[in-house]
């Protein structure tokens, strides 16, 4: 448990953070597509976070499993851990949302998956990920349903717009 005295509210309550941004997220996809006409969305959140997605998103005929993942602009952070089961999934992505810590604005991201109706690139080349906590020896054991992907491995994508693109494809009016 962090230290509340030192700790900053990102690391000390990141679950709410987690949720939050998810929130965010969400409302401006859904906000981008009634802005042009698209009301019709769909957003359904798995009972158990196990199969590697944290959202499902229909829109324009596309289903798209969604795994999020975020982090302030200013963060380090060099890659994210990526479910093989997300693989499975059909147009299965990745969404990594960078965020401004002070005023919670959205933006940009950073997209890994395929056009939809395609599934994710292939995570078989990725490094296997390992625990974060070491057994009683202290060794690292493999997690060997979860892959490393580095961060050179997404694109970047500057705007909802953009983003809206890559999930759904062009829209129809």
């Amino acid at each position: 448990m962090p230290d509340p005295q030192t700790a900053s509210p990102h690391s000390l309550y990141s679950r709410y953070r987690e949720m939050l941004i998810e929130h965010l997220f969400a409302g401006e996809l859904m906000k981008f597509l009634w802005l042009r006409n698209h009301a019709r969305v769909e957003l359904l959140k798995p009972q158990v976070d196990d199969s590697g997605y944290d959202l499902v998103l229909e829109a324009n005929g596309v289903v798209r499993h969604v795994q999020l993942k975020s982090s302030h602009s200013q963060a380090s952070t060099g890659d994210v851990k990526v479910s093989l089961s997300l693989a499975e999934k059909p147009s299965g992505c990745v969404v990594w949302t960078l965020f401004d810590e002070t005023t919670m604005t959205l933006g940009p991201f950073l997209w890994f998956g395929s056009d939809p109706g395609r599934p994710l690139p292939n995570l078989i080349a990725f490094k296997v990920a390992k625990h974060t906590k070491g057994t009683s020896e202290g060794v690292k054991l493999p997690r060997p349903n979860l892959r490393v992907v580095p961060k050179s491995s997404f694109t970047r994508v500057l705007t909802v717009e953009e983003l809206v693109r890559r999930l759904f494809g062009s829209l129809q009016t």
